[in-house]
């Protein structure tokens, strides 16, 4: 399966210029996709809904939409009608096989003095996969201070720890519940996908991937991630998925479970597309 991870920046390409159709065209060949800033009627992106946009193009792709920002922007007809909307920024996951279900997790924030906070999250999805049922997560983490991704990077641990303890989204059974079938599963073996604004010499990268010892290399607890970019071979001073002027810097990444780690195939950016600030992440895996 191939698997894609890309900041689309609300659509907006290093021109300047909002795109769907070229966001669209650089990952439209993913089994799963996972895309982070994704914008709900925001005057920056011409008040479009571009979860309707991207989903419409993309009719083979199941999908689900967890907004971190979520703000009224409702409006009135020229006969004072209601037009109920939600101006909402976050992320989204696609996926060909069906997305059995979905939890849309909220990170912890800080408030800061002057610099802006918003809410991050978390969009876990239970994916239908060829080998089984997997859990894979578009994540997108605070981008202003290195101690608020570290909390972030502890919940995300929690959450991979308590995974299916609580039963998931649905558990037991209920005459009123029969339309469910079988509830589903909840499983452990997870990826996650996304923008987490940090390097590899941060903190926060050492508590989910692990340290690294002189003797043994990268050490990874059985509920912690492996960096698929690392494992699959990858140079650790390259890989990079933001260029800018005062540097270019790798902050796109797929983790996996350490149980997944053997069926990575291939990790690779597409250095070449245009439609956002950030490069898209590719992954090829057996799952």
């Amino acid at each position: 399966m191939r698997l894609v991870s890309y900041n689309v920046q609300y659509c907006t390409g290093k021109d300047g210029r909002a795109d769907i159709d070229r966001i669209v065209a650089e990952i439209e060949n993913a089994d799963v996709i996972a895309v982070q800033e994704i914008d709900r009627y925001w005057p920056r992106s011409a008040m479009t809904d571009q979860v309707h946009e991207i989903t419409r193009r993309l009719p083979d792709h199941h999908w689900v939409y967890g907004p971190g920002v979520d703000l009224n922007a409702s409006i009135r007809d020229s006969a004072g009608r209601l037009e109920n909307r939600r101006r909402q920024f976050g992320n989204l996951l696609l996926s060909r096989d069906p997305i059995l279900a979905s939890k849309n997790q909220l990170l912890p924030k800080m408030s800061f003095h002057s610099q802006l906070s918003i809410q991050r999250t978390m969009l876990d999805g239970v994916v239908a996969c060829p080998g089984g049922s997997i859990r894979i997560a578009s994540v997108h983490l605070a981008h202003a201070a290195a101690q608020e991704r570290l909390a972030q990077v502890m919940r995300l641990r929690e959450l991979q720890t308590e995974a299916g303890r609580d039963g998931g989204v649905l558990s037991g059974h209920h005459e009123n519940w029969r339309e469910t079938e079988d509830p589903p599963p909840w499983p452990r073996n997870s990826i996650l996908l996304g923008d987490f604004n940090m390097t590899p010499d941060e903190s926060a990268y050492v508590a989910l991937a692990g340290p690294k010892d002189p003797k043994h290399g990268q050490i990874t607890e059985t509920d912690g991630y492996i960096d698929a970019w690392i494992f699959s071979g990858g140079d650790k001073n390259a890989g990079y998925t933001k260029f800018e002027a005062s540097g270019n810097r790798r902050i796109d990444y797929a983790f996996v479970s350490p149980n997944l780690a053997a069926g990575i195939k291939a990790v690779w950016v597409d250095a070449e597309a245009q439609g956002s600030d950030h490069q898209p992440l590719w992954i090829e895996i057996d799952l």
